[in-house]
């Protein structure tokens, strides 16, 4: 690579997947390993408890994986069109493309893909990432450095801290105490999950209905963002505005489920006793019966026996 007029002829690119980025697919697989190494145990324990457990594991640790990754994904809120605008600046080129605005909790995607790909001589196929975590103005100059096309830079620039529609000041502070909470959340998750191995279920209960509670308090401050007047976005002769998206709803189902099993413990507390092996043990040493026991007279001269039962030990009295 070299210089012409102290300009770098090639920018590197700075792509991001709005899905599965990197830290997405580290965590997915984290849990994963945690999920096999869990289930290797499976055939150590007899009976119908070994489903409870199965499934017990498994809806846990989807659960955790699902409160974790929801702090990394880019799709909280989205909208997108598909309409003609001008591609570059000081062009009067227009081309057909499709524009996505993807938000998470730390910042935003923005995608652009032209119908046809190949325009202009050009492939048009973009998916740029605007961070707020440390500062937007940055990544948005570094934007205008590059010469991304025109519809990035003016999505990009509505959530820069100048623009009128207070986008930068809605979206960070709701992602910031939304992510927040939903740490709090997990904690929750992990007391529940050691509580769980006690006798007594009605304490990981009351972490599990904690940890739903934190879930819908992410949501609610999410929220708060989308329920301030909307910022149209206009792009040739169409726009479109945020709404909410697969992670936000994917909260909203994690927390049913939890508050769902919240309720069936305390609807019919014994069947979940025994779906969370809770108990088992014991109902199963009962049905077996030691009967009585047999001890050599020779060695108890003087000393009453009486027969010894599953329930009653042997006693003796000297005489």
């Amino acid at each position: 690579m070299t210089f012409y007029d102290d300009i770098y002829p090639f920018y590197p690119l700075q792509r991001t997947a709005f899905i599965f980025s990197g830290r997405l697919l580290t965590i997915i697989l984290v849990f994963l390993v945690l999920a096999v190494s869990l289930l290797l145990i499976l055939p150590g324990i007899r009976g119908k408890s070994r489903l409870f457990w199965m499934f017990r594991i498994l809806t846990s640790l989807f659960i955790g994986v699902v409160i974790v990754a929801l702090n990394f994904t880019s799709d909280w809120a989205e909208g997108r069109v598909t309409t003609n605008a001008t591609y570059k600046s000081f062009s009067d080129a227009v081309v057909n493309v499709d524009i996505g605005l993807h938000v998470g909790l730390y910042g935003i995607n923005v995608t652009l893909r032209g119908n046809p790909v190949v325009q202009l001589n050009e492939t048009i196929n973009y998916n740029e990432m605007f961070s707020w975590q440390d500062s937007i103005e940055k990544d948005y100059e570094e934007a205008l450095e590059r010469g991304l096309p025109n519809p990035i830079l003016y999505i990009a620039e509505k959530f820069t801290m100048h623009s009128p529609c207070g986008l930068i000041f809605q979206y960070r502070f709701s992602g910031r105490y939304a992510s927040a909470t939903l740490w709090t959340a997990f904690c929750c998750w992990m007391l529940t999950n050691i509580l769980f191995s006690m006798p007594v279920i009605l304490y990981a209960g009351y972490m599990m209905l904690a940890t739903a509670a934190f879930v819908f308090f992410s949501m609610a401050s999410f929220s708060t963002a989308m329920n301030a007047p909307q910022c149209v976005f206009s792009l040739g002769s169409d726009s479109f505005v945020t709404a909410y998206s697969h992670s936000f709803w994917l909260a909203l189902a994690t927390g049913t489920v939890l508050t769902l099993v919240v309720l069936l413990n305390f609807l019919i507390p014994e069947k979940m006793k025994e779906a969370f092996s809770v108990g088992v043990d014991s109902d199963e040493n009962d049905r077996y019966s030691y009967g009585n026991g047999y001890v050599n007279s020779v060695f108890v001269d003087g000393v009453i026996i009486y027969p010894m039962t599953s329930k009653f030990s042997a006693v003796s009295r000297w005489i």
